[in-house]
């Protein structure tokens, strides 16, 4: 079975007026599935028939295969990203989650500015990371289809999408406006504090 398009987590119209039916109906319709299509397409010209996701990503990153990485890298990017946004953006942190925010950043607040400042300063495409590593939380980006299920130790917890797909309509190529109503407004700190067990590369993970 080759790899799918995953429903949204929560109605297009949920997250507006933060980000719009509209964006979703591009983003997620049409520039996810094209990842999809496109992973399909080039997993059986490499021999990676019935891997899962995660085993393809790594794969085309050991072979140097930039086209296959770049699109299973997106599939999976985009899959995570959906379940870290929320409507209400749910509780505050809270628990563990808290603690090692306090631990290493000092406060939400200060983790919130310093997220902002690595998605609006990021060069060109690509995502903005809240990871943990070795038992501490670090904010950090990478560019265009990188993901952390190809960065041994790196643990994803929380991801923004920096492609000018992700905001043009709803805020034209003012991307700290997007960054600031995202963060602010729709971090889903469940899905974060769930992933503090290390297992959010299945989370997004799918068999082919």
């Amino acid at each position: 079975m080759p790899f799918q398009l995953p429903d949204l987590p929560f109605a297009a119209d949920a997250l507006a007026p933060h980000m719009s039916a509209e964006t979703l109906e591009f983003h997620h319709g049409k520039h996810h599935q094209a990842y999809v299509d496109k992973t399909n397409a080039l997993v059986g010209e490499k021999g990676l028939d019935g891997a899962r996701l995660s085993e393809v990503i790594r794969a085309a990153a050991g072979k140097g295969e930039t086209g296959l990485f770049n699109n299973s890298g997106q599939l999976w990017n985009h899959s995570f990203f959906w379940q870290g946004l929320a409507p209400a953006g749910g509780p505050r942190p809270s628990g563990k989650l808290a603690a090692l925010i306090e631990e290493c950043f000092g406060s939400t607040e200060a983790l919130l500015e310093r997220f902002k400042a690595e998605a609006v300063n990021h060069f060109a495409s690509g995502w903005a990371w809240l990871i943990l590593d070795g038992g501490k939380l670090e904010v950090t980006s990478l560019h265009d289809g990188d993901t952390p299920v190809a960065h041994e130790g790196m643990q994803p917890l929380l991801t923004l999408d920096l492609w000018e797909h992700a905001y043009y309509i709803d805020y034209r190529n003012a991307r700290p406006k997007f960054v600031d109503a995202v963060v602010d407004n729709l971090v889903n700190w469940e899905f974060v504090a769930q992933n503090l067990d290390g297992e959010g590369v299945k989370r997004a993970d799918q068999d082919s």
